[in-house]
């Protein structure tokens, strides 16, 4: 399977700009089988009065764009609920419409998204050509029990605004997942300023080795693309079964 990072400057509630930026990377990118988004990118990271950063826009233009291309889309926004609460929700987008939804369970309480937002309390995997996509977002990248493989997933899947200032926690945790999972790690990061934060990206593709597939070159808005190969992580698996032997428990609900 194919999969490319959209590795965007999002520009600050600039809905139609971070659409048509999302656009011409794909536009310039090799055709793939899923398109991977930064957290909130049709917004930036928007926590105080997190109501302007909700529209039905950017999910629309995600199922619009999946149907039209023939792929998958995912990334997260900002969304206000029939409920009246807002979530940062991560969308899975399949090429006939279908979604799977995934809302962030670890808020972002350092930058004040906990005061805004709901977390979320179900864990999601979404699949897709034999594949099988574990969705989180950003801070998610820090907690494992969150992301413990259950012989459920094949790839964790991350979208992020993760800063410049703590991008060798990055680069470590992306790889400490793959490898503690036995899976792919796909980490979307955005590039870029706002009003808080500078990012520069470094979006990457890792095996399950802890091996980096693709990086981003830079902190310049590019695509990052790698294959992964069902066939080589199953062997993997096969040959040195590291999941057969993981600790059982379960997570305590709160």
């Amino acid at each position: 399977m194919k999969i490319t990072i959209l590795q965007t400057d999002i520009q600050w509630l600039g809905v139609d700009e971070n659409i048509a930026a999302a656009e011409r990377l794909m536009d310039e990118a090799r055709p793939s089988d899923l398109y991977v988004l930064p957290e909130m990118w049709a917004t930036g990271f928007v926590t105080e009065s997190p109501a302007q950063a909700c529209s039905d826009v950017p999910f629309e233009w995600m199922r619009a764009v999946a149907g039209r291309r023939r792929c998958a889309v995912c990334g997260s926004v900002a969304v206000c609920c029939t409920d009246g609460l807002i979530r940062n929700r991560m969308y899975f987008v399949l090429p006939d419409g279908k979604f799977y939804y995934y809302d962030k369970r670890h808020l972002f309480a350092y930058g004040g998204e906990d005061k805004h937002y709901v977390k979320g309390g179900r864990r999601v995997v979404a699949e897709y050509k034999g594949v099988r996509f574990l969705l989180q977002v950003c801070y998610d990248l820090r907690f494992p029990v969150w992301a413990r493989n259950n012989d459920d997933y094949d790839a964790i899947l991350f979208a992020a605004n993760w800063p410049g200032s703590r991008q060798n926690v990055w680069q470590v945790l992306l790889r400490a997942r793959a490898i503690e999972n036995q899976c792919y790690v796909i980490g979307a990061n955005r590039t870029g300023s706002d009003p808080l934060c500078r990012y520069v990206g470094r979006s990457a593709i890792v095996d399950a080795k802890g091996k980096t597939l693709a990086q981003a070159k830079g902190d310049a808005p590019q695509t990052v693309t790698a294959d992964i190969d069902m066939d080589v992580l199953n062997a993997f698996r096969k040959k040195f079964p590291v999941l057969a032997d993981r600790d059982l428990f379960e997570m305590a609900k709160h």
